[in-house]
């Protein structure tokens, strides 16, 4: 798989606490280089990035992030202001407790409730692997499918682990035809990069990317 392949698949990630505006439109400027799916910035950027660079980007933001355990209300109106300052896509992580406590149907209602507010925009969703059982997993495979969404997604990358191939393995055996995957987290190398989209996700989350592809250095997410 080419570079340029594989980079039509990334969502060119940069989500640190303290991302300045110059490590932001570096990002913007690499991503319309390089032609990756996305951009997935901190919400607070949208509107600025939107006003930068137009069109030419797509910009993905994230919801509830990284601890997943704001209330259903406070993401949906995260998800309504992000959309109306530029986004185009959403990745919102999951009450992380809910799902612990086996809450599945209130853990599939706030997907659905959320998928209602994005419209016809992709909403991902982050079940941070590293914290759940394959029982819990196979759960939200199942709530994710049902509740309406795009994308199963592994990791915030702010977890204790990241995207594992046993999970994506895992995902493509109880997802439903229309959901998609996303792994993130932990994605560092041009040979992970490949392992993940030949095992069948559509999205890489990554920082990284970039950097690997033209032989610079592996960098946070």
């Amino acid at each position: 798989m080419s570079n340029e392949e594989m980079l039509r698949h990334v969502d060119h990630t940069q989500l640190k606490p303290f991302a300045t505006w110059e490590d932001i439109e570096k990002l913007c400027e690499e991503a319309i280089a390089y032609h990756t799916a996305s951009v997935c910035v901190p919400p607070a950027y949208i509107r600025r990035i939107h006003d930068r660079f137009g069109e030419q980007i797509n910009i993905c933001t994230v919801v509830g992030f990284p601890l997943g355990y704001s209330v259903t209300e406070a993401k949906v109106a995260e998800v309504v202001k992000a959309l109306e300052d530029g986004a185009g896509e959403i990745d919102m992580v999951v009450n992380i407790s809910d799902v612990k406590n086996h809450l599945y149907d209130k853990v599939e209602a706030e997907i659905r409730t959320l998928k209602e507010a994005c419209g016809g925009h992709i909403l991902k969703v982050i079940i941070e692997t590293c914290f759940l059982t394959k029982e819990e997993k196979i759960a939200m495979c199942k709530a994710v499918t049902k509740a309406g969404a795009d994308y199963i997604k592994t990791s915030t990358g702010f977890g204790t682990g990241g995207a594992t191939m046993e999970d994506i393995l895992l995902f493509k055996e109880h997802i439903g035809p229309e959901v998609k995957i996303k792994a993130a987290g932990g994605v560092k190398t041009r040979e992970d990069l490949e392992a993940f989209l030949n095992a069948g996700c559509e999205r890489i989350g990554t920082s990284s990317a970039v950097g690997i592809l033209n032989g610079g250095a592996a960098q946070g997410y």
